[in-house]
Order: structure tokens, then sequence, then C-alpha cells
């Protein structure tokens, strides 16, 4: 009878150990970014994950210093599967040798989960502009030092050093002002305040389509397909510029590996559902849904690149 009762308890210990860890209250999800494809992305799946893990899955906003306020609460937070990130180049790779101080460390006090997304820029300007290509743009930026500005969705994000990587490689002075997301900078841009700048596809085609923004240059290798008339930089005499934008999910660094597991596992579930797939597409995004270990890989080889373009630019924390 204690053979047979001491098999019982342990099956039931095999049982539990096997069961997958699940939440045991609200789930945040921290966007370090106001608006934005970001937040898009974020409340796309935070709805169907909250479905998925039984509890319900809230995104907050915390912008400012360049994605560091969130990126700093999530890394600061417990490691226990109740707070997690929405990280993009900024706070992830570029903030490390953009800002002195940095009050976290995104290999140790974050942990990756899944690359979400990845997409090249396109590099936009007002329509009153006169300029029609890169070339014309330089001109222009060279007939009027300082005079041209352009916006960012934050300092250290993708749309603030791709216009820095192209005013060194061209020795033009543009004046760079920053914003707290994509809306702002967006509406000045639209009303002229603002000259021009670099934005993921998802932010800026509709305002193409509508002609209320004219695009000169998209940043990838290779002309992008929802715009196949918009040449690349390279195309435009500018070797080997490439700049892409990407998004992903961490938790705090020394979250337990079954917490990164169940998520890893839920949300490349949802990222492959047809319904979802088919609106990140709709952003003019391309699906990673990477592993963990591609995403940690990915994090390693992005702080150098981006850390050389602000060595050489001369970029800095405004």
């Amino acid at each position: 009878m204690f053979r047979f009762f001491a098999f019982l308890l342990l099956i039931f210990l095999v049982t539990a150990n096997a069961e997958e860890w699940s939440p045991s209250k609200p789930v945040k999800v921290i966007v370090p970014i106001v608006g934005s494809t970001n937040d898009v992305l974020a409340r796309l799946v935070a709805g169907e994950l909250g479905k998925a893990v039984g509890q319900p899955v809230v995104v907050e906003n915390k912008g400012g210093a360049g994605g560091n306020i969130g990126a700093e609460y999530v890394a600061k937070s417990e490691p226990d599967g109740h707070t997690l990130l929405i990280g993009f180049n900024g706070p992830i790779a570029v903030n490390v040798s953009l800002f002195r101080n940095l009050p976290y460390d995104p290999l140790k006090d974050l942990a990756p989960i899944t690359l979400m997304v990845t997409t090249p820029q396109f590099f936009v300007v007002n329509p009153s502009l006169p300029v029609r290509n890169v070339a014309e743009f330089v001109a222009l930026a060279k007939e009027k030092p300082a005079g041209l500005s352009y916006g960012s969705v934050s300092v250290g994000s993708a749309s603030h050093l791709t216009m820095e990587m192209l005013k060194s490689a061209s020795h033009i002075d543009v004046v760079h002002v920053p914003y707290k997301g994509a809306p702002p900078v967006l509406s000045d841009l639209l009303g002229g305040q603002i000259q021009a700048g670099f934005f993921v596809p998802g932010n800026v085609m509709g305002y193409m389509k509508e002609g209320r923004l004219r695009a000169i240059a998209s940043t990838g290798r290779k002309r992008f397909p929802a715009a196949p008339d918009v040449p690349t930089m390279i195309e435009q005499g500018y070797p080997d510029f490439e700049a892409v934008a990407w998004i992903g999910f961490l938790a705090p660094g020394g979250t337990p590996r079954p917490i990164i597991d169940r998520y890893h596992k839920e949300i490349v579930k949802i990222l492959h559902e047809p319904a979802i797939r088919a609106k990140v597409e709709g952003l003019q995004f391309e699906l990673i849904a990477s592993t963990p270990e591609y995403f940690a890989s990915w994090i390693r080889s992005e702080i150098p690149r981006w850390g050389k373009v602000i060595q050489e630019t001369g970029a800095k924390a405004d």
C-alpha cells in the first residue's frame, strides 16, 4: 500500500512539474514610447496573449529619455513574469552608446523572448520641400546650413540615427528635433513645422498614398515591395546605407526559463495566426517571430553596429 501511494505521489509531482507556468495576476506590457507602431503591435498581441495565459494583459506607455524610462522600469521589475517590455532599437541597442550613464544593462537586465518584426524605413519630406530625391535634399541642405530640420520618434531611435548617418555621409547640417512618439512628430511634419524624417512604413505609408508626404528613399537593400517606385539609399549613391528598425518582446533579466518559454510559445503562436499575421504585414513589417537565443544574438550584434554609427556621426542624446 505504501508503494502504491508513493507511486501516486511520484505521478502527481511529475505531472505538476510538467505543467506550463502561468501568471497569477494581470500582466503589464510596457511600451517605452508614446504611440507609434510599437504601441500598435503591443495592443495587437496583448488581447490574444491574455486569452492564452488566463490573465488580463494590459499595455502601458512609459515614454521618455529615448525609451530609457520604460526599459529601466522593466529591467528593475520583479522577474516573475508579470511585467514585459516591447523593445526596439533605441533602448535596447542604441542607448548603450548614446547615453553616458544608462541606468540598466540591456544584456544583463533584460531577457529576450522573441524578435517579432523588422522593417526598413522611408526617407520622407513635406511635399512643400522642392526635392524629389536624396541628391536634391542634400543640395538644398547645403544651400541652407541648419536651415532645414528633421524629426525623430525619440532620441536614439532608428529615425534619429539614420538621419545622422546621412548627415555624416553627405556633410550637411540638418537640425534634429526629437519627439515622444510618432503622432506628434508626424503632425509637425505634415504641418510643415519640420521638413523631413526617416520613419517605418507603418507610420507613413498612408500619408504617402494620400500625397501628404513624399518618399524620396528607402533604407533597405532592396526596394520596398509596397512602394516599388521609391529607390533605396544604396541606389542613390550611398553604398551599404542600410538601416533596419525592429521590435521585440523582453522580460526582466533573471526571469526563469519556464516563464520565457511560455511567453515565447504563446507570442509566436499569436503572431502566426492568419488574422494577426495579416495585420502585422499590413503594417508593412516582416514577421520574424524568433527564438529567445536568436533575439539575444541579434541584440549583441546590434549594440556595436549602432555604436559605430554613433561614434562616426558624433550623435548625442540631445
